[in-house]
């Protein structure tokens, strides 16, 4: 599992439990903040209606009519309020008032409960006693939907409490408030969520992509690619960065040498063993015709060593290098046919027709010299693997973004077993003319180049017979 998605995992879970615990804790505090809000209202209006009776005193004991009054006037007129999603039409509120005994004097629902002792009723006994007077009672047993909550306030004659009076209130209306109030929480907790869901998914990824590319960068030395340190934000990040461009380049040397010195020594080997023997033999008395043969022997093998430390030295100063030097726009085409022009007598020669087909335009940015020699060796190989009357294609196409210059020949093709292994350095087969090989460093030079370019290259064997070899760059 990639590391974007474990911290992306580990993130979703966090919020997603964050934010259940948040809404689950909201919802459930919802409902008990709405009855607080109830029932301070309830506080003040029953202290008022209270206050009013005690008004209306002409014995020790309260006198309802005045409540009775208002009742009947208030039902009997029609009222509409919008309390927010709330349509009120009635009033829900009931009143009843009792002595100082506890026994009812007033009930606001029809003088119902009037007689009744409510003197062991929560809200009345501990009004009586001085206290603070309140009750919540199911008005259908085990219907939570049905509670009514009660709040009563003493009704006093100077010090003494000659009568309560409870006010209570259904809860019915405010569940629909509380559900209203739910749903938004939810809503909102949903909106929220997702973006803040996003912003953290994003900050994920502001940390892991820079990551991704020091991934990419140190792959890229890995295969000997040319990779620039990428952009990080962050001195952390910087100095990650930093300290692997310093170990790539402390890493790099030390491997330049040691391969550059191995590459020498294995280039040179083969020549130098047939330059003795063949040192050895002309100390021997022989005649003239066998001995110019070993001394045309001794200059080749010279001339092969020579060019083994040329393309060794030319390669070796490319893997040294991470940048271009004098980078430029060059059309690939022309490039293509620049480069035929410098072939053409070579062709002629060997019996071989070069070609250029008219493709699409195409542009890469470089250094001309460098691409130069990457095209002419590939030319060159294909040259020396054609036969006599065959033909040589050179040609440009777009693909993906990329400009891809390909070099098509008609000889017999790659072997299977050497396909893997063409790009290795002083890896060569036998030219069909001759039967002796190269030196084995014009691919791996290739490949360099296209690397220092940050491109590719490839070759392949074709359908209809001889091999393709194709430089793959970005367009410039």
């Amino acid at each position: 599992m990639s590391l974007r998605l474990r911290l992306a995992l580990f993130l979703v879970s966090v919020f997603c439990l964050g934010e259940w615990m948040i809404v689950r804790t909201a919802l459930n505090e919802v409902k008990p903040r709405y009855l607080e809000s109830m029932e301070e209202s309830l506080v003040d209006a029953s202290r008022l209606l209270a206050a009013l009776l005690e008004t209306q005193l002409r014995t020790d004991a309260p006198d309802p009519e005045p409540l009775r009054t208002a009742f009947v006037a208030v039902r009997s007129r029609e009222f509409v309020a919008q309390v927010y999603s709330l349509r009120k039409t009635q009033l829900d509120i009931r009143v009843y008032a009792t002595d100082a005994t506890g026994r009812v004097v007033f009930d606001s629902e029809g003088g119902r409960a009037e007689g009744s002792d409510y003197s062991n009723w929560l809200d009345v006994k501990r009004t009586l006693a001085g206290e603070y007077g309140a009750r919540a009672t199911q008005a259908i047993p085990g219907d939570i939907e049905s509670l009514v909550l009660h709040i009563a306030a003493p009704i006093r004659c100077g010090d003494r409490i000659v009568g309560v009076l409870s006010l209570g209130k259904p809860t019915r209306s405010i569940n629909t408030l509380v559900a209203a109030a739910q749903r938004r929480i939810l809503y909102g907790a949903f909106i929220g969520g997702l973006g803040l869901l996003a912003a953290l998914l994003v900050a994920a990824n502001w940390v892991i992509a820079p990551l991704e590319r020091l991934t990419a960068y140190a792959r890229a030395v890995r295969d000997g690619k040319p990779a620039e340190l990428p952009l990080l934000p962050g001195r952390t990040l910087q100095e990650l960065g930093t300290a692997f461009a310093e170990m790539r380049e402390s890493l790099e040397g030390k491997k330049h040498v040691e391969r550059t010195t191995q590459a020498l020594a294995h280039g040179i080997k083969a020549p130098l063993a047939a330059v003795r023997g063949a040192a050895e033999l002309l100390g021997e008395d022989m005649p003239g015709e066998e001995r110019r043969r070993f001394l045309d022997n001794l200059r080749a093998e010279s001339v092969r060593i020579e060019q083994i430390v040329e393309r060794l030295l030319q390669l070796s100063a490319l893997e040294a290098r991470s940048t271009l030097l004098a980078p430029e726009r060059i059309e690939a085409e022309a490039l293509c046919a620049e480069v035929v022009d410098g072939f053409r007598s070579a062709g002629r020669a060997a019996g071989v027709e070069l070609l250029v087909v008219a493709g699409v335009p195409g542009a890469v940015r470089g250094e001309r010299a460098l691409l130069r020699d990457a095209l002419a060796n590939l030319v060159q190989n294909a040259v020396e693997f054609s036969p006599r009357g065959g033909r040589v294609t050179l040609g440009v196409r777009l693909v993906a973004g990329r400009v891809e210059v390909f070099v098509e020949d008609q000889g017999p093709g790659v072997p299977d077993y050497a396909l893997a292994r063409v790009f290795e350095r002083f890896y060569s087969l036998e030219r069909p003319a001759t039967g002796r090989k190269s030196t084995g460093l014009g691919l791996a030079l290739v490949r360099e180049i296209a690397h220092l370019h940050g491109g590719e290259a490839e070759v392949v064997n074709r359908s209809g017979g001889g091999a393709r070899a194709v430089l793959r760059l970005p367009a410039g």
